[in-house]
């Protein structure tokens, strides 16, 4: 019985060890392709809401996308939308930084990444759980 407790303990492993190395040269590979791009002050035209699932017994919080306007070097004007959601509505009128594409100013995103922050808590809480759950299952009364 212990060994499938293992078993299932390494399947979960390999599949967090998958997916966070995905999430990480997803994040390396955005950071590498936008680094080069110029950054620019866009003005927050509005916002798109949402609300978050409330899974595993959480609250729903609503979250906005905020959407903004920005003028590329050649004094063209375009308009984005955030893909990271925020949880104070932003202010319409107010500034915020954005990259964009030099070759195809339509695709922009905001300067100030997020994920690399979220991926820096959830590797080492993964590695810490995987740890607990190893030593969990040693000391897990089997009769």
């Amino acid at each position: 019985m212990r060994t499938v407790l293992y078993a299932i303990w390494l399947l979960f492993v390999a599949g967090a060890c998958y997916s966070l190395v995905r999430a990480v040269r997803g994040s390396r590979q955005h950071d590498r392709r936008t680094a080069d791009w110029p950054r620019v002050q866009a003005t927050v035209t509005g916002s798109r809401a949402g609300w978050t699932s409330g899974f595993g017994g959480t609250n729903r919080n609503q979250r906005f996308w905020p959407s903004y306007r920005f003028t590329d070097a050649t004094g063209a004007e375009f308009t984005g939308t955030s893909q990271d959601s925020t949880v104070p509505e932003p202010v319409e009128g107010s500034a915020l930084e954005v990259v964009y594409n030099p070759q195809d100013p339509s695709e922009s995103y905001l300067a100030a990444d997020r994920t690399r922050a979220a991926l820096g808590c959830l590797v080492p809480f993964f590695v810490v759980f995987a740890i607990a759950l190893f030593w969990f299952i040693g000391r897990f009364p089997l009769s």
